[in-house]
């Protein structure tokens, strides 16, 4: 399975395709639709998402609701696009040639060779995890053939945090969901909400962290045999990939680092069926580059938006004069929409581990070679 997307953030459309999925998986257009629903919601969004109501069109690969083992073609409407057509004519609009500190700009106009950054930042906007979100939707469709889910919430925006890392992350993702930033924790909640509007006061940004929890995950997907096929590398490069995303951790990684062995490691026990389980997770679910059965724990460290409605030292390239950036239209805070994209991230990567291990060219198929693997195990 793979995936591609393609589009600018004030282009026409997005478009996403999906190849490999299996035949025969029902398509529901509406979960999509909720998910991206989902990304566009949250304290801290700009004045985009009063414009965007984003909905998924399928142009190619379903028939009658059902995937048919050919690639699958979304497309999602820029309605803000039509605002633009100027820019996208060329017409008369002044290059913007003063590239603003963390961002893509710099880079990807000597990369390109690029007069202008505006080319830049329409491709390198987080605009396109709208793509990403719908394309994860479907992968969570898949998963849930085979019970898995996948869960987040907001844990930290700045230096507010929340602990719940204890609770089962079916009670962590239902409170996440009635919250306007995603934490769990209502008393944490209105002290990010102040943070986030004291930032917006200042003409300033706030990033955090989020967490992404997958249940139901089986014994033995990624491998160890080769450093491609490990399923931590696997997660923590698409996680990461996620604009403005700079760290992954899986389970409490960073707090492991600074124990002993002993307290870290997640004992072997056996229940009253003679099955074997554990006694917690600190593995955060995958040992030796593989699922061990146990929920998987994704965190990312987001950091502050770098679009900031004040001013920050900047040089004119067109110039080589020193210059202050100018402000772009952006979020204060994105990391509960951060979150969804998270979701979707982590929710393809086990799908496409999933694909592999069980093969198959129909979901059918998939089923059946799930029964047989049970069976043998």
């Amino acid at each position: 399975m793979n995936f591609f997307t393609g589009g600018e953030s004030h282009g026409p459309c997005l478009t996403a395709i999906i190849g490999g999925l299996p035949s025969g998986l029902s398509i529901d257009l509406a979960a999509i639709d909720h998910d991206l629903a989902r990304r566009q919601s949250g304290h801290g969004r700009g004045g985009r998402m009063a414009i965007e109501t984003d909905r998924a069109e399928i142009l190619a690969g379903v028939i009658g609701g059902r995937t048919i083992g050919a690639p699958v073609v979304l497309r999602i409407a820029n309605r803000d696009g039509s605002n633009w057509k100027a820019w996208w004519a060329a017409s008369g609009v002044d290059p913007l040639t003063v590239p603003r500190p963390g961002h893509a700009d710099y880079a990807g106009m000597i990369k390109y060779a690029l007069e202008d950054a505006r080319p830049v930042l329409e491709r390198a906007s987080a605009r396109e995890t709208a793509a990403r979100t719908a394309v994860g939707a479907i992968a969570k469709a898949l998963l849930a053939r085979f019970g898995v889910r996948v869960f987040s919430y907001v844990e930290a925006i700045a230096d507010v945090e929340t602990a719940n890392a204890d609770e089962p992350p079916e009670a962590l993702f239902a409170r996440a969901e009635d919250s306007a930033v995603r934490c769990p924790n209502g008393d944490v909640e209105r002290r990010m909400v102040e943070a986030i509007d004291a930032a917006r006061a200042a003409g300033d940004s706030l990033g955090g962290r989020f967490v992404v929890i997958a249940t139901g995950v089986p014994v033995g997907l990624g491998s160890y045999v080769e450093w491609s096929a490990r399923l931590d590398g696997r997660l923590a490069r698409a996680v990461m990939s996620i604009p403005a995303v700079k760290g992954v951790e899986i389970g409490p990684a960073f707090e492991n680092a600074t124990r002993r062995g002993t307290t870290v490691h997640d004992p072997l026990l056996v229940d009253s069926n003679g099955t074997p389980t554990r006694g917690s997770n600190r593995a955060g679910g995958i040992e030796g580059g593989m699922s061990n059965g146990e929920p998987i724990v994704v965190r990312a460290a987001m950091k502050p938006i770098p679009t900031t409605i004040s001013p920050q030292r900047s040089v004119d390239l067109c110039s080589g004069e020193r210059a202050e950036t100018e402000y772009q239209r952006s979020d204060v805070c994105a990391v509960p929409a951060a979150s969804i994209v998270g979701e979707a991230m982590v929710a393809w990567t086990l799908a496409v581990s999933l694909r592999e291990k069980l093969g198959g060219d129909s979901l059918e198929e998939m089923v059946s070679h799930r029964r047989a693997w049970d069976l043998d195990g």
